[in-house]
């Protein structure tokens, strides 16, 4: 027994063996730790790509859905992982997204000491703020708008600039221009120096009567009315709708100037029949805007020349046109494409075909109305009436085709296209048009309603908006 007792054999073994406890235990801990702090890195990263998701479209009803989609599909499947809570959140300025995730998993040895499962949380904040942009929104403004068509897209306008806006009057680097079209384009009656020499608003204003030149002007030969061709190599005539015989065309005078003149857009009469209201060209004042917006209204006669308001949109943004427009535009811009932190975008709308509109169908008359190219046999086109106004709808949507093309090339980046058609009344040439004309398919919009156009609206508004991951 005493030896027994003074025998040391063994005791190391029993210090190891109690000390493998704690050893254990740190040993489990910085495994599930590690496995943790893992798990929170991957979250945060699906967070981030949700949140950046989200953030494109954060004013529309599914943004939670499609911020918890994005979430799914970059998390991953992994059966030992619960998503206990996902939070979608945008402020009261509508300028912060906040995503939140929490999250559990088994652990794998801290459970010999009772801890099952660890709990991981996650969040990402994207600031949404519009900066570094020349926007141009190229709007109809034909008689077939008039009425609840045009109050539908008015309010979608104001709401794309309050988007863009948000709460700021001015941002940095934004600018916005506003292009309505009819049949003819409207440059301002200001701008007399960028009429030809002989013009007749320079040498003969009287011939427009009481009226006066209201600003709106005659298309360029082609190929210059489908590009940017600078001012400085040609120069513009002005739009004249001369007195005709019959009433029902443009008998004049009494000059009726109104555009609801009695309750009809296309009773008005006059030098400046179907000339829309005037271009404003880029600002940074969002109340500029607004008020240009405000100033919008349906005109009737003539038909519908996208491709003149497409091109006129493109004149707005480009650097060719720099200097020229004066008033609230910088003499610095346009910028060149390509600029650093820039983007240049184009928003066009329709509710119509491109067309030749004919408002006195008598027979022996000309086969539309008065328009940017004059009456429609100034185009060249022949057989009857219809087969005319066919032929001509061909050409104006061939140059504006090319148009679109040419603002994509401009520069590495190109111009950004968005585009819109709106209402049932565009055929399927149109919407065809329209849709290849937008730089990628899904920046084309079929809006048949005013529900889907402010929709459409708003989501344009949310993919111009620049993001970036604050926290």
């Amino acid at each position: 027994m005493a030896r027994l007792g003074r025998d040391t054999a063994g005791a190391t073994a029993i210090f190891v063996a109690i000390g493998l406890i704690p050893l254990i235990g740190s040993i489990g801990l910085a495994v599930d730790a590690s496995l943790g702090y893992m798990l929170k890195s991957r979250i945060t990263k699906s967070l981030d790509t949700a949140g950046l998701a989200a953030g494109r479209v954060a004013l529309d009803d599914d943004a939670a859905e499609v911020a918890r989609m994005y979430f799914d599909a970059n998390f991953g499947a992994n059966p030992s992982v619960t998503i206990t809570d996902f939070s979608f959140d945008l402020d009261d300025t509508r300028q912060f997204v906040t995503l939140t995730a929490n999250a559990t998993a088994p652990t794998f040895f801290m459970r010999i000491f009772g801890q099952d499962s660890v709990n991981v949380a996650a969040r990402t904040v994207i600031q949404r703020a519009t900066t570094g942009m020349e926007l141009a929104l190229v709007l109809d403004n034909t008689g077939s708008m008039n009425g609840a068509p045009f109050n539908a897209m008015q309010q979608a306008a104001y709401d794309l600039i309050d988007i863009i806006y948000g709460n700021d009057t001015e941002i940095d680097n934004l600018w916005v221009s506003l292009v309505p079209f009819t049949a003819t384009v409207n440059i301002g009656s200001g701008r007399t120096g960028w009429l030809k020499s002989g013009d007749r608003v320079l040498t003969n204003i009287a011939s427009y009567s009481t009226a006066g030149w209201k600003g709106c002007v005659m298309a360029q030969a082609s190929p210059h009315d489908a590009d940017d061709t600078p001012l400085s190599s040609l120069k513009l005539d002005s739009y004249f709708y001369v007195s005709t015989t019959r009433t029902e065309d443009n008998k004049w005078p009494t000059i009726k100037p109104d555009r609801t003149y009695g309750g009809d857009v296309n009773a008005p009469r006059g030098p400046n029949l179907g000339c829309g209201p005037a271009i404003t060209p880029l600002t940074s004042s969002r109340a500029t805007i607004d008020t240009a917006i405000g100033n919008m209204g349906a005109w009737g006669r003539g038909g519908t020349t996208g491709n003149l308001g497409l091109s006129w949109g493109w004149r707005t943004l480009s650097p060719r046109w720099r200097g020229v427009w004066g008033g609230a535009t910088p003499a610095a811009l346009p910028l060149d494409y390509d600029t650093d932190l820039m983007e240049k975008v184009v928003v066009i709308l329709t509710d119509g075909n491109n067309q030749f509109h004919d408002q006195d169908t008598a027979s022996g008359t000309p086969a539309s109305d008065f328009t940017a190219y004059g009456r429609i046999e100034a185009m060249g086109v022949t057989g009857s009436d219809s087969q005319k106004r066919a032929a001509g709808r061909v050409i104006l949507d061939n140059r504006m085709a090319g148009t679109c093309a040419a603002m994509k090339a401009q520069g590495e980046k190109g111009i950004t296209i968005y585009t819109i058609i709106f209402g049932g009344t565009p055929d399927a040439a149109a919407q065809t048009l329209f849709r290849n004309c937008a730089t990628l398919p899904g920046m084309y919009y079929y809006a048949p309603n005013n529900a889907t156009l402010a929709a459409a609206f708003k989501a344009i508004g949310g993919q111009l908006a620049s993001l970036r991951i604050i926290e």
